[in-house]
């Protein structure tokens, strides 16, 4: 049986991983799950799998938690301490879908007992892409990708070698706006901004589609995972959402993978491999799709993807500042501070800031180094919010 454990598995990557896992019971040993606040989803899926422990981030809600697996035989643990015990437990597979920089160092820990790290958490490459690569090497794990993007690149890239990689292509829905005069952005509500045309996902994952900062996290993930000259990294804008990536050989082919909206895909992908096996998805129609369309991905509505150029030549700790300085104007914006278009705003003035001193972006990637600079970007970042 293969051992799994699941952080993030009350968020849509961790729902949709139970449902494949669910399908076939008896092939999996569930060693670990965590989640937030939704104590009762964690403690339902804890029980109908049979995990060994379940972790709520939030102290506060252990309580809830450890009443709810009452005479079970399942461990309840809490906090970011309890995380890492978690994952330090020995398991072949993990889906690391914990949203944000948090998602980081139990990915390491898990990447440290030689497990398969199935990452949906796309800020762990950006932030420490060189130290996750690092530990996967030095303990005998490997990182799967599970964004619908780096999957599609992953897959098409078997058999191939990187060096006869010309370009890669990402794709992007261009999320709730991208069909809005440029004009209207600024006055953008973050309820409007959280409803997607295409995917079902969780409110930051959304909001971060109509910004197109998710897609700039992917630039830089993709240079991160493959190893590739930043110029050979590109977005366009897809609204159908069916071409998830396409990959360029230097012959001038165009591999391109499609798929449904379905995230099911690159998980199972990420699951069963090396193997392929059969998942309940749509089966596409391609007289039924009729077309296919794409767009330009304009740096004037999403600046977001300017700014991952910036961090790509920077290097060093700027992918951690770059994160950092996003989900804080995130927050800002969820809660009316700031405006849709200030997001970006704040992000090029905490880098701009930042990199000024050198020491803060060009230092060793360590874990302690990334929270560090983690930390100094937020503090920059609410200090602008807060005074401009």
């Amino acid at each position: 049986m293969k051992r799994v454990s699941i952080f993030g598995a009350t968020g849509s990557i961790g729902q949709n991983t139970i449902d494949l896992i669910a399908r076939a019971p008896d092939e999996y040993e569930i060693v670990a799950l965590s989640g937030g606040r939704n104590v009762a989803q964690l403690a339902e899926d804890a029980r109908n799998l049979r995990a060994e422990v379940a972790v709520t981030a939030f102290a506060e809600c252990l309580p809830d938690l450890r009443a709810a697996l009452a005479g079970t035989g399942i461990a309840a643990a809490a906090g970011e301490e309890a995380l890492l015990e978690a994952a330090a437990r020995p398991a072949d597979w993990v889906m690391s879908a914990i949203v944000g920089a948090a998602g980081l160092a139990p990915g390491l820990k898990a990447l440290e007992q030689g497990a398969a790290l199935a990452l949906a958490n796309k800020e762990s490459m950006v932030c420490a892409g060189p130290l996750i690569m690092a530990t996967a090497r030095a303990h005998g794990g490997v990182v799967l990708p599970v964004d619908s993007e780096h999957s599609a690149v992953f897959q098409a890239l078997v058999g191939e070698r990187i060096e006869d990689v010309e370009r890669v292509v990402l794709t992007a829905s261009g999320g709730a706006f991208r069909d809005w005069p440029l004009e209207r952005l600024a006055q953008a509500t973050p309820e409007q901004a959280a409803t997607h045309p295409n995917w079902d996902m969780g409110q930051r994952i959304t909001i971060d589609s109509a910004s197109m900062f998710n897609k700039a996290l992917e630039l830089i993930e993709t240079r991160e995972f493959f190893q590739l000259d930043p110029a050979r990294i590109e977005a366009v804008v897809h609204p159908e959402s069916l071409v998830h990536a396409l990959v360029g050989f230097r012959d001038g082919a165009l591999m391109a993978h499609v798929g449904p909206s379905d995230m099911r895909h690159a998980i199972g992908y990420a699951l069963h491999y090396p193997e392929r096996r059969a998942l309940p998805v749509e089966r596409l129609d391609l007289v039924q799709i009729g077309q296919l369309t794409f767009r330009a991905a304009c740096e004037t509505r999403w600046p977001a993807l300017r700014l991952a150029r910036d961090v790509m030549a920077a290097g060093g700790l700027a992918g951690a500042v770059f994160n950092a300085a996003k989900e804080q104007a995130m927050d800002a914006f969820i809660d009316h501070r700031i405006g849709f278009l200030q997001m970006a705003e704040v992000v090029e003035v905490v880098l701009n800031r930042l990199s000024a001193h050198k020491s803060h972006i060009d230092a060793e990637i360590s874990l302690d180094n990334v929270r560090q600079a983690d930390h100094l970007a937020r503090v920059t970042a609410d200090e602008y919010i807060r005074n401009g």
